[in-house]
């Protein structure tokens, strides 16, 4: 009987001692389930980064990236930073070049122009000058000729080889980027200036579209760590109106593929006084909006053409003020046509009444809003 009693007591035991080996192993094995699963995002993180066209890791594996470059500093003022691809703008003529150079210059130099700040320390720079003949550059650069400024070293002028031929295995885009390649390698030059894009784009055939271009750039510049400024004009724009992206030719591709941007506006108070104000910027805020351009003025005091810093103000009061009397003008001339052609479109009116083919589009927009209010749509 002691022992029939006994029994279920021995049982429990054993199975208690049971219970407890059997979840020591099971807690042991957990913890290797954990610490093997609890690696693998590592791992993936570590050796599967690429996958198809994406690049993939966690946050703060790209901040810990991003530590290992160093912070970028100014090359011109807040308008460009290193490693950045900046595009500057304005219609022709209003010393796109001019200021490219003189930027270029200070680089190369490290020495900062008056009126703006330079963070980077003198280097090498790659000017690509399709603008102007060796003569021309001379006559900027001298007096009459003569006594020529003594550019740094530094400073490196390119121009297209003309006796060079694009291979048939080749775009344009493609060749002039292996051209680059080689030189940025066999010069060791980290920033470029590209004097200008629109030359390239129309160049050739092959180079309808400014975008494979930009592609082709952006590639090198995170290839190589590079800093570029592309230099593009803008169609004829309304010089009543402020400057914005939209005044870029191809601004919704250019605007996009760019890093930073800004543009050089004509004073309507002084032919000789220019305005710069930013359009783009990514490592700082806009610093040189429509309420603060820096002015400026273009002068040779010896023999270097370059821009000469005088003050900041507000761009509309560079802008040009259209008169009520050329309103009216108009308005009566738009009122007359529609009096002698009942239904005739706005676009035929612009058509009709506009002198400068070059200022058509901005034209068109005035002629449309007066039609707009002469004709509403019921």
């Amino acid at each position: 009987m002691n022992e029939k009693n006994n029994a279920p007591s021995d049982f429990t035991e054993s199975e208690e001692a049971n219970k407890k080996n059997n979840h020591s192993k099971n807690s042991s094995f957990i913890e290797s389930l954990k610490n093997e699963f609890g690696s693998i995002p590592m791992q993936m993180d570590d050796f599967n980064k690429n996958i198809g066209l994406f690049t993939v890791q966690t946050a703060n594996s790209w901040i810990e990236e991003a530590k290992k470059r160093p912070v970028p500093k100014m090359l011109f003022s807040e308008f460009w930073y290193e490693s950045e691809v900046c595009i500057l703008f304005s219609d022709t003529n209003l010393g796109k070049s001019i200021l490219a150079v003189q930027i270029a210059n200070s680089i190369s130099r490290g020495e900062y122009i008056p009126g703006f700040k330079l963070e980077a320390e003198k280097q090498s720079v790659l000017y690509f000058d399709f603008e102007l003949t060796e003569k021309q550059f001379q006559n900027r650069y001298s007096v009459d000729y003569e006594n020529a400024y003594q550019f740094d070293n530094n400073l490196l002028r390119v121009e297209i080889n003309s006796e060079s031929e694009v291979p048939d295995d080749l775009t344009f885009e493609k060749f002039l980027s292996n051209s680059l390649e080689k030189l940025i390698i066999e010069r060791n030059s980290k920033v470029l200036v590209i004097d200008n894009l629109t030359y390239l784009r129309n160049e050739t055939e092959k180079a309808k579209d400014a975008l494979p271009l930009m592609k082709e750039l952006k590639a090198l510049k995170n290839k190589y760590h590079l800093s570029l400024l592309i230099l593009a004009h803008t169609p004829k724009r309304d010089l009543s109106k402020p400057i914005t992206r939209n005044d870029l030719q191809g601004s919704k591709m250019l605007i996009n593929f760019c890093d930073s941007s800004f543009s050089i506006g004509e004073s309507s108070t002084d032919k000789g006084v220019r305005y710069i104000k930013m359009i783009k910027a990514r490592n700082t805020e806009i610093v040189y909006d429509a309420e603060n351009v820096c002015v400026c003025q273009i002068a040779k005091p010896h023999n270097f053409l370059q821009f000469e810093f005088l003050d900041f103000g507000s761009e509309s009061h560079h802008l040009k003020a259209v008169s009520e009397k050329e309103k009216e003008e108009l308005e009566g001339q738009v009122a007359e046509l529609i009096q002698n052609e009942p239904g005739i479109s706005a676009y035929a009116i612009a058509k009709k009444l506009c002198k400068n083919e070059s200022k058509f589009n901005s034209f068109k927009v005035k002629v449309s809003r007066i039609h707009n209010k002469l004709c509403p749509k019921t």
